[in-house]
């Protein structure tokens, strides 16, 4: 049995800053676990290997859903990270703060959060290579790139086109105002991803006063009457436990709740059902799950995309070459090299989708089926998008008693009306700026939802069969000073127990406009502060 000050469960987005934030501290001894293996793989560290790290089981929970009615009874593919720097290891590297009238909402129920209390912690992360503007942050530990001078000529047709359909180019969607068409800022340093382990733990390694352990995955907070004492975990085949002053579950949207309902703390009934004593009864661990669900429209197009240079063997071994050479080309940027946040709905008074564009092509795999994600051997391109805000909340539940065994996952998508209107609008969008002059000059055809589809029923047919997650979980444990509705008080420290928080995606109240990794770092950071505001507090 160890002992420490700070356990930390995870170490993904918000357990890698943490941790190397606690450990900054001589005094303090920190033990960070995590259930996947070390970073130090080409697929994590090459910024477009997520292609691959996206369905290796070495890295990756591969989750999937229970049936969803609402998709006729489809499945969805959840992958999620199970590796130092968790999904900030396997993502698509997209750097979004979100809008200020997200945290502002999240402020109303929980004071502490809103903007002006988080726009701080969002420029002492960023190491903005754009410029000092007095709202980006410059020499933090995530390095943020500006990708619009190395996009493929066609993501360039995608911002024109924008233009020609009403939407101005957003000069910086993470600064005064997010609203419009934009190049894509990346979390990568040097051609190489930028993750939450690379960024703050790898510099923090060398801490005698941090251990890290992989391969370590938690299977029980230890629970005293209501204070959390430890965590068991195993480790090499072994069943180990250690004790620390204050326990972190950092595990993200699916683990966190995971763990909590296995430790005694969820929803009564359930836990009574798999025979695990009740330490808390509290029906909010598991609900109120949410997600972005997007969807896309493919083209083929009669000039050469990102297809000609990725399929080819002489095209891959081209730019590998160029990468390990001099660390540039496609290998060292995301597939979604455009995008950008627009309002599609006649009442919406802030971005109400967000957009994607890739300059290349590639059919996505049924679930069950391991997908290569290779180009299509034609010259193509996706335009997609997804709602900002959905509506529909799903829930997650322990499966069994057995922790190595997936919680049930229910997404239940496209559940109010809400959603089913704004997807429909925004495919409806996709139609529109690909009539644009500027795409009409390039598109061939519209291969999906292809001419075939020609009405709303029909569209509504392809959204329910079609769509697909943009990996943006979260909301699962989520923050509240009513102990009632919420799972986590404002400081994260869990309603009805002592010594135990949770800081990660799973906090979330309300669901971000954009992509949750920066914000779950962001909560990292936040998390840190109050760990060692309490500290300093305690001290004698």
């Amino acid at each position: 049995m160890d002992n420490y000050d700070y356990i930390i469960v995870g170490a993904g987005s918000a357990g890698s800053v943490l941790a190397a934030r606690l450990a900054e501290d001589a005094r303090t001894r920190v033990l960070l676990l995590e259930a996947g293996p070390s970073d130090l793989h080409p697929w994590i560290q090459m910024p477009i290997g997520y292609g691959k790290a996206f369905y290796d089981a070495r890295f990756n929970w591969k989750y999937t859903t229970e049936p969803d009615p609402n998709r006729d009874g489809a499945r969805t593919y959840w992958p999620r990270g199970k590796v130092l720097g968790g999904s900030s290891s396997i993502n698509a590297m997209v750097w979004a703060r979100g809008h200020r009238h997200d945290y502002d909402e999240w402020g109303a129920v929980a004071p502490g959060w809103g903007w002006s209390d988080i726009a701080p912690l969002f420029r002492r992360i960023e190491d903005w290579e754009g410029g000092d503007d007095g709202i980006r942050g410059q020499g933090g530990p995530v390095h943020i790139h500006d990708v619009r001078d190395e996009v493929h000529p066609l993501t360039r047709t995608y911002i024109q086109a924008m233009a020609q359909a009403g939407f101005p180019q957003a000069p910086d969607y993470n600064g005064a105002d997010m609203e419009g068409a934009a190049f894509y800022q990346i979390t990568t340093r040097g051609g190489f991803r930028a993750s939450a382990a690379r960024s703050y733990l790898w510099p923090a390694k060398k801490r005698a006063n941090l251990r890290i352990l992989t391969r370590a995955q938690a299977t029980r907070v230890v629970l005293e009457g209501r204070r959390a004492t430890g965590v068991e975990y195993r480790h090499k085949g072994r069943a180990v436990t250690a004790t620390a002053r204050q326990i972190i579950l950092c595990g993200g949207a699916i683990n966190s709740p995971q763990l909590l309902q296995l430790s005694g703390i969820g929803p009564g009934a359930l836990l009574q059902r798999h025979g695990i004593p009740v330490i808390h009864d509290n029906p909010h661990v598991g609900r109120h799950l949410m997600d972005h669900l997007g969807a896309d429209a493919l083209y083929r197009v009669n000039v050469p995309s990102l297809n000609q240079q990725l399929g080819p063997l002489w095209g891959k071994a081209w730019n590998g070459l160029r990468y390990v050479l001099t660390r540039k080309g496609p290998l060292s940027l995301s597939l979604n090299q455009g995008g950008g946040f627009i309002r599609v709905m006649e009442d919406a008074t802030r971005p109400d989708i967000q957009l994607y564009f890739s300059p290349v092509s590639y059919t996505r795999a049924p679930v069950g089926v391991r997908p290569l994600m290779n180009p299509d051997p034609f010259p193509g391109m996706l335009l997609g998008f997804n709602p900002c805000k959905p509506t529909s909340e799903g829930y997650l539940e322990i499966a069994s008693p057995d922790p190595l065994a997936a919680p049930r996952l229910h997404a239940n998508y496209l559940d109010t009306n809400y959603d089913r209107a704004v997807m429909l609008a925004g495919m409806a969008l996709m139609r529109k700026i690909a009539q644009t002059p500027a795409f009409k000059a390039v598109i061939e055809e519209e291969i999906a939802p292809g001419p075939q589809v020609a009405d709303e029923a029909q569209m509504a047919e392809f959204i329910r069969q079609k769509a697909w997650t943009v990996f943006h979980q979260c909301g699962t444990a989520r923050i509240g000073s009513d102990p009632g509705n919420a799972v986590v008080d404002p400081s994260l420290k869990v309603h009805g127990i002592e010594g135990l928080r949770v800081a990660d995606a799973s906090i979330f109240p309300t669901i971000p406009t954009g992509n949750t990794n920066a914000p779950a770092i962001m909560t990292g950071e936040k998390a840190a502060d109050i760990l060692r505001a309490a500290a300093r507090q305690d001290s004698p």
